[in-house]
C-alpha cells in the first residue's frame, strides 16, 4: 500500500467537500480498508485468541484428511500389510485398494451440500466426523475377518466422511474467521493436512517392527483421534454468522458478530460492514435452501465462472504429481533403489515433516504475495522440479544401479518438488476454493470441488501405479509437461481474491475479464476521520 504527497494528485485537485488527510495506492475493495483504517484488529485479544480456537475445529478436518489420506501411503511401505492382504505396493492391487478412499468422496457428492446448507457448518463437520468413525471401525476390525474387502469398504466410508468434513472444515473456517485474519488462517487451516500426514507417517514408522498385525492396525485405529475431536467439539462453537442469517437468524448472527468481529462493540466498522453486506448480497430465499436444487451453479456466467475456477484448482493442485509421491512413494522409490521397509518409512516421515515446513511458510504469505504470485510461482517450479526428477532417473536408469548418486540426485529433487509446492499450493486449497464462491454457491460447490479432488484423486490412483509398475521412471514426463500446461492456464483464468471480503469478490466476477478486474489498483483519498471518500483506478 503505498501513499503519495497530496499536492501532486489530481484526485486530491479536483476534490472538494471533507478534509482530506491522505492519499492511498491500494489492492483490493475500498470498504474493507476503510473498516482497517478505522479499526485495526488486535490478533492478541482475548476474544480473538478464543476464536482462533474454535476455528481450530476446522482445522482439525485437514488433520483428519491428512491422516487418512496419507495412511494408505504409509502401510504400502510395510511387508507385513501386504502379506495379511497379499498386495503390493504398485499395480492394480494397489490402485484398486487406495482408490476406494477416492470413490466414497465421488459418492458423497449428493449430500455434501444438503448436510453443510441444511443444518449449518457445525453439523457438516459432525455428520463427516461420524461417518469416519464407522469407516474406521470396518477396517480396524479386519483382524477378526481377514479380507481386503472388508478393508476396501472401510477405506470407503472413510473418503465418504472425509469428502463432507472437508468441505465444511474451511466453509467454516473462512465464514468465522475475523475478516482482516481470514486469508491467512484459512491458509494455515489446509497446511494442518501435514499434521495428518505426519501423524499417518510417523505412526506407521512407530508400529513398523511391533509383531503380526499390530504394526499395521495401530495406525488404521488411530483414525478415531481426530474424527472424535471433532463430533465433540462441534456442539460447543458458535456457528457461521453468515449460515445464520440467510436462514433468518438475523438477531443471533448479529451478535456471534458483535461478540467475535466486533469485540463486543455492535457499533463497530467491521460489524457494520459484514451486515451491510449481507443485506445486499446474501439471498434468504437462495438455492441453498433447497437441497436438490444445483441450478444456481450454472445460472449465470459469473456463476460458471466461479465453478470453473474452484474445480479448474482443485484439480491441478491433484495433477501436479504431488498424487504419486503421496500414495505410492514407496514404489517411487523402488525405481532408484531404496527397498528397505525401514528406510522407505523414514523418507516417507521426512517428506512430510519437510513439505509441512515450507507450507508454514506459504501460509504466511499468502496475504503479502498474493494468491495468484503464489500459485504462479509453485506450478513454474514444480515443472522445473520434474525436469530433474526425469533427468536424475534416467541416468541411474541408464548407468545401473552402482550410481547412488544420481539416486541421491532423485531423492534431493522429489524433497525440492515438494518445498515448492508446499509453499505455493498446500495453503491454497482450502483458501482459494472457498473464496471464489458466494454464499448460495458455497457449500453445493464445495461438493463438485470434492469431486473434482476425488474424480482427479482416481486418475492418480489407477493410473500412476499401473504407469509406474510398467515404464518406472518414464512416468515422470508426464508430470513435467503437465506443470507447464497447468501454469498457463492459471495465469490467464484465475483471478486474485486478497484484501476483499467474500461479498465484495461478487463485483470481480461480474466483470468481463475477472482476472483484470481482480488485478486494477486504486487510488484513494482519506479524510481526517478516516473515511474513504473519493477513489479511482490508478
Amino acid at each position: 500500500m503505498a501513499e503519495k504527497q497530496l499536492e501532486k494528485t489530481d484526485l486530491v485537485e479536483q476534490h472538494e467537500g471533507p478534509q482530506v488527510e491522505q492519499v492511498k495506492v491500494i489492492n483490493g475493495s475500498g470498504a474493507f480498508h476503510e473498516a482497517l483504517l478505522k479499526e485495526k484488529p488486535r490478533f492478541l485479544h482475548p476474544r480473538l485468541i478464543l476464536l482462533l480456537l474454535c476455528t481450530l475445529l476446522g482445522f482439525s478436518c485437514q488433520t483428519m484428511n491428512g491422516f487418512d489420506g496419507s495412511l494408505f501411503g504409509g502401510l504400502t511401505a510395510n511387508s507385513k500389510f501386504l502379506d495379511y492382504f497379499n498386495g503390493s505396493n504398485d499395480g492394480i492391487w494397489a490402485g484398486l485398494v487406495s482408490s476406494m478412499y477416492q470413490i466414497g468422496g465421488v459418492c458423497a457428492l449428493p449430500f455434501v451440500g444438503p448436510a453443510i446448507d441444511t443444518w449449518g457448518r457445525r453439523m457438516g463437520m459432525f455428520i463427516g466426523a461420524f461417518i469416519i468413525i464407522v469407516g474406521t471401525i470396518i477396517s480396524g476390525t479386519t483382524k477378526y475377518n481377514p479380507s481386503v474387502d472388508q478393508f476396501m469398504a472401510g477405506r470407503f466410508f472413510l473418503g465418504f466422511g472425509v469428502s463432507i468434513a472437508s468441505s465444511a472444515g474451511p466453509i467454516y473456517v473462512v465464514e468465522t474467521s475475523h475478516p482482516y485474519y481470514r486469508g491467512i488462517l484459512t491458509a494455515y487451516c489446509n497446511t494442518f493436512w501435514f499434521t495428518g500426514s505426519i501423524l499417518a507417517a510417523g505412526s506407521v514408522l512407530g508400529a513398523l517392527h511391533l509383531p503380526g498385525t499390530r504394526s499395521w492396525q495401530i495406525p488404521v485405529w488411530l483414525q478415531l483421534v481426530f474424527s472424535s475431536l471433532i463430533c465433540l467439539g462441534a456442539c460447543l462453537i458458535p456457528e457461521s454468522p453468515r449460515w445464520l442469517y440467510v436462514h433468518n437468524k438475523r438477531e443471533k448472527a448479529k451478535s456471534i458478530l458483535t461478540k467475535w468481529h466486533g469485540l463486543g462493540n455492535p457499533e463497530s466498522p467491521w460489524v457494520q460492514l459484514q451486515l451491510s453486506e449481507y443485506e445486499q448480497f446474501l439471498n434468504t430465499e437462495g438455492s441453498d435452501k433447497r437441497w436438490w436444487d444445483y441450478r444456481k451453479l450454472f445460472s449465470s456466467r459469473a456463476s460458471c465462472y466461479r465453478v470453473a475456477c474452484n474445480c479448474v484448482f482443485v484439480i491441478f493442485a491433484q495433477w501436479a504429481g504431488n498424487g504419486a509421491l503421496t500414495y505410492f512413494l514407496p514404489a517411487v522409490l523402488d525405481t532408484v533403489g531404496y527397498k528397505s521397509d525401514d528406510v522407505k518409512a523414514k523418507i516417507n516421515l521426512g517428506y512430510a515433516c519437510f513439505q509441512y515446513v515450507f507450507a508454514l511458510i506459504g501460509a504466511a504469505l499468502v496475504e503479502r504475495v498474493g494468491r495468484r504470485p503464489l500459485m504462479l510461482f509453485s506450478m513454474g517450479a514444480c515443472s522445473i522440479c520434474w525436469v530433474g526428477v526425469v533427468a536424475a532417473s534416467g541416468i541411474y536408469n541408464t548407468t545401473g544401479e552402482t550410481n547412488q548418486d544420481a539416486a541421491r540426485a532423485v531423492i534431493a529433487m522429489i524433497f525440492l518438488f515438494g518445498a515448492v509446492f508446499s509453499v505455493g499450493i498446500t495453503p491454497l486449497q482450502a483458501l482459494y476454493p472457498v473464496e471464489v464462491l458466494s454464499f448460495e454457491l458455497r457449500a453445493k460447490g464445495m461438493a463438485f470441488s470434492s469431486l473434482s479432488v476425488n474424480a482427479a484423486g482416481l486418475l492418480n490412483q489407477f493410473a500412476w501405479p499401473i504407469s509406474l509398475k510398467k515404464i518406472g521412471w518414464k512416468t515422470y514426463f508426464v508430470f513435467m509437461v503437465w506443470c507447464m500446461v497447468q501454469t498457463v492456464v492459471f495465469y490467464f483464468f484465475l483471478p486474485e481474491t486478497k484484501q476483499r471480503t467474500l461479498e465484495e469478490l461478487d463485483e470481480v466476477f461480474a466483470a468481463k475479464n475477472p482476472v483484470k478486474a481482480s488485478l486494477k489498483r486504486h487510488e484513494v483519498m482519506v479524510s481526517t476521520n478516516k473515511e474513504i471518500i473519493e477513489a479511482k483506478e490508478a
